[in-house]
């Protein structure tokens, strides 16, 4: 085992990992436990009493953050050329299409988020096989496949995220950086949280929230007392 350092020996005396602790307190600790020299991004994990390979209990949503997410997010559409203009006056950092599916079928996947056409769909299906396992293909659920381009792009730019159960139950997305002021941390952590309750499935039965916490890059992680969250 290795040498505990001064800092990781200060997190430890500062969270009790048998405790669960309200989202303000949470909120209050991942800053003070957080030593990393980078702006470090602040992560919730939350664990679902779901079955995922069931298609009725698969949890996905969207969920625009109140503070946003603290980093440019990068954004390529793909639309027609009558579009482009308002791709670009709404903020996206990358426009086109057929350019832009030959690069990404060379394995150019250098953006965070893609938002496209219905018009164009069947174009941009062939590349499920690049961008599926990088949570980067389109879907009109998200909001991500819409004619009102302008509008997907301002709305990602401000914070709205996708997010989707993983096949072992757990939702895990940042929800901020650690620069932020403990009340933005909270303010967006029980907008995420407020969001994940309204999308339980009617077949999933027993407990829905088997555990919710919160951590940075690079700390240890928070326990959160889902009683101390108004609406749950």
């Amino acid at each position: 085992m290795g040498k505990i350092t001064k800092n990781q020996k200060k997190a430890a005396e500062l969270v009790d990992s048998e405790k669960q602790y309200s989202l303000e307190e949470a909120a209050e600790l991942v800053k003070k436990i957080t030593f990393t020299k980078f702006d470090a991004s602040v992560d919730i994990d939350v664990r679902l009493g779901v079955d995922p390979r069931k298609a009725d209990q698969m949890v996905r949503g969207v969920v625009a953050l109140p503070n946003g997410i603290g980093k440019d997010v990068r954004v390529l559409v793909l639309c027609t050329p009558d579009k482009e203009e308002e791709a670009k006056a709404a903020g996206a950092d990358h426009v086109g299409l057929d350019d832009y599916i030959a690069k990404i079928e060379d394995g150019w996947t250098d953006i965070d988020v893609i938002i496209t056409m219905p018009t164009v769909m069947a174009k941009v299906g062939r590349l499920g096989r690049v961008l599926g396992p990088r949570g980067l293909m389109p879907n009109p659920k998200s909001g991500t496949v819409t004619m009102d381009i302008a509008q997907a792009v301002k709305e990602v730019k401000a914070g709205k995220i996708d997010f989707k159960v993983d096949k072992t139950g757990i939702i895990h997305t940042s929800i901020g950086k650690v620069s932020f002021d403990a009340q933005k941390i909270q303010e967006n952590a029980a907008e995420m949280i407020q969001t994940i309750a309204k999308l339980k499935p009617a077949s999933a039965k027993g407990t829905y929230f088997k555990s919710i916490s919160i951590s940075s890059t690079m700390s240890k992680g928070i326990a959160i007392d889902k009683n101390s969250i108004a609406g749950l």
